[in-house]
């Protein structure tokens, strides 16, 4: 059996990795692919195959994949170019004989109306009409969106344009984890997991803030194109901040509180809180 995991340069895809070698699964039937094969040294190092891949390069695909029993696809980070991407991911899959591919997608990748979220269920359906075995790991938001920050929360207050909407966030390793779980184990086929942990506002997140440092950080919510103002403002490209505005709109919406417990129920424990991934940040 060979596990591929493509993006394994990326926060997410080495998490994966290392999630897979701390379940027990032997070093030598993990492949990790990335671009730049020389940040992949520690990984070789530990007997893990490193392969060098490009999304926009199918040779390099279809080398890539060669021998995979199960193809872990991590979504790629180029917006605009994603879509063309899982075409040739999943052509090179389907030549290589790939036996399950599981790719991580979005919260509510069917009927989302978050702009980010047209790329996903694009990829889905490009997936699901190839024939191929999948799983779809429907991933809520990351506390990592939000623990960088927090130096500027504590200056500035929290900004946002999510009203009092519900986000199902957890830790990035929680996500990683999850993925873990399914390839290493069977029975997942056809499976659509939407994975969040319990959610919370972004005035929730102000107040668990102002709880652990003892200051007054507050939330201050903003029209969606005000707050698009505010993060070009602030030195962020109008195309990437309007895609983050868009989030906190669809937040306000409920489009990222995910229901069920799936992502519980993959890692086997309960996972990380917003306050325990504050208090680790902190």
């Amino acid at each position: 059996m060979s596990i591929v995991v493509t993006g394994a340069t990326g926060h997410l895809g080495r998490l994966i990795v290392a999630s897979l070698l701390d379940r027990g699964v032997p070093a030598e039937q993990i492949v990790a692919l990335g671009r730049d094969t020389s940040r992949l040294a520690d990984l070789a190092a530990r007997g893990v195959t490193v392969r060098q891949a490009n999304y926009n390069d199918a040779d390099s695909l279809r080398a890539a994949f060669s021998g995979a029993e199960k193809l872990m696809f991590v979504s790629g980070n180029e917006l605009g170019q994603r879509i063309a991407q899982a075409r040739t991911v999943v052509a090179a899959a389907r030549e290589a004989g790939v036996g399950l591919v599981v790719y991580t997608s979005i919260p509510k990748a069917d009927t989302s109306s978050l702009t980010l979220a047209t790329e996903h269920r694009a990829t889905e359906q490009e997936i699901a009409a190839s024939g191929l075995p999948y799983v779809f790991l429907r991933n809520s938001w990351y506390f990592e969106n939000y623990l960088p920050q927090i130096p500027t929360y504590l200056e500035h207050g929290v900004v946002g344009a999510a009203g009092d909407g519900r986000i199902s966030a957890a830790a990035r390793a929680d996500y990683a984890e999850a993925a873990a779980a399914v390839l290493a184990t069977e029975g997942h086929a056809g499976k659509v997991y939407e994975l969040g942990g319990a959610p919370f506002t972004m005035a929730e997140l102000a107040g668990e803030l102002s709880r652990q440092t003892g200051k007054d950080v507050t939330y201050t919510d903003l029209p969606v194109e005000k707050y698009v103002e505010v993060l070009v403002g602030v030195g962020m490209p109008e195309p990437m901040a309007a895609v983050l505005a868009d989030g906190d709109r669809g937040a306000a919406a409920g489009e990222l509180e995910v229901a069920g417990d799936d992502l519980e129920r993959l890692i086997g424990r309960k996972p990380t809180t917003l306050a325990e991934a504050i208090r680790t940040a902190l």
